[in-house]
């Protein structure tokens, strides 16, 4: 199974457009600061990827958490979503256009809500679960277990947006030219 997994992996990088890549790094260079979020697992692999971002120094924080501060018209919120139309998400993300913050999407479907609204968007994989109702909210699918392919739910999703958020961060380090004991000097020391 997890040579089946990495097989369709590499198959979805080897499907990512660069200038959509190329977006999302000047976008995350250029943000006053950066707010990440998605629901789920996908929220999972948005903190880890604010977690690193902060490891190279930049400003980042994870929508919901009690220290998160208010957001400008100078910064980003980048949305990790399988299906770009999760409601609280998508609730959240119009909040931060309406305060004038861009907005990135990391998703499999362009043609969502959030979609809809996205400054950058980066389609990460092509060939989502089938969903018999299309307004089915991921969170019902999540619950009711429903899902037709080898890997459950979103999970390949899922796992691509983890190893394509750990990529953009090894891009990041090599722009900004930021060596691993940089990252360890803003690694937690209090665990």
């Amino acid at each position: 199974m997890m040579r089946l997994m990495a097989r369709r992996i590499l198959g979805i990088a080897e499907s990512l457009s660069d200038e959509e890549v190329e977006q999302f790094v000047e976008e995350i260079l250029k943000a006053g600061r950066i707010y990440v979020m998605g629901a789920g697992r996908s929220g999972l692999v948005a903190k880890a990827f604010a977690m690193r971002l902060m490891h190279l120094g930049f400003s980042s924080f994870v929508v919901g958490e009690t220290i998160t501060p208010a957001m400008t018209g100078n910064d980003l919120m980048v949305v990790f979503s399988g299906s770009g139309k999760t409601k609280t998400v998508a609730d959240i993300a119009e909040t931060a256009k309406e305060i004038g913050a861009r907005l990135a999407l990391i998703t499999s479907n362009r043609d969502s809500r959030i979609g809809r609204i996205a400054d950058i968007i980066v389609i990460i994989e092509h060939q989502r679960d089938e969903v018999k109702d299309d307004g089915a909210e991921f969170e019902i699918r999540q619950m009711m277990g429903e899902h037709k392919s080898f890997a459950p739910l979103g999970t390949l999703f899922e796992t691509a947006a983890m190893i394509f958020a750990d990529a953009v961060i090894s891009r990041l380090m090599e722009i900004t030219q930021t060596d691993e004991k940089e990252l360890k000097n803003r690694h937690a020391n209090i665990e």
